[in-house]
């Protein structure tokens, strides 16, 4: 798996916040219901990230969370690296203590290129990339087809 369950469920929390109209929060319940993630577990998620200065906060009836980072400045590794912790990719995959390019284990050769592309991609997508695609995908999902036109 490239990252855990939990950085998953906050990328799609995020980009469910990129959507939001500027200054309003979203309340867990909605997010959790939106994107299929249990409630309890997105809401400890989330706080965490409020912590970690990615998102604000505000209690009340209009309050929830919402980005404190323009969605274009957080990228998927960011949100990978703080829920899981920094260095998740520079860890051995066989299991080694040590493994660099002078103490190899019997992975590196094949690990090294996925890693950097892993990386590479985590840390050129932003959310709000992630939520123009799924926008996009939206809309035309949402268009009704005319009849003899194929799909």
């Amino acid at each position: 798996m490239i990252y855990s369950r939990s950085a998953e469920y906050a990328v799609r929390a995020f980009v469910h916040m990129a959507a939001l109209p500027p200054g309003e929060y979203a309340m867990v319940k909605h997010i959790a219901a939106e994107s299929g993630i249990p409630p309890h577990f997105l809401a400890k998620i989330l706080q965490d990230l409020v912590r970690d200065g990615f998102l604000r906060s505000n209690k009340g009836p209009r309050g929830g969370f919402r980005l404190n980072l323009p969605p274009e400045d957080l990228s998927m590794l960011k949100i990978v690296e703080a829920v899981d912790g920094a260095g998740r990719y520079e860890r051995c995959i066989g299991g080694s203590p040590e493994c660099n390019d002078r103490a190899l284990c019997g992975m590196h050769d094949s690990w090294q290129p996925l890693r950097s592309r892993i990386i590479d991609y985590l840390g050129s997508t932003s959310v709000a990339d992630l939520a123009n695609s799924l926008g996009e995908k939206r809309r035309l999902l949402a268009r009704p087809r005319r009849r003899g036109v194929p799909k």
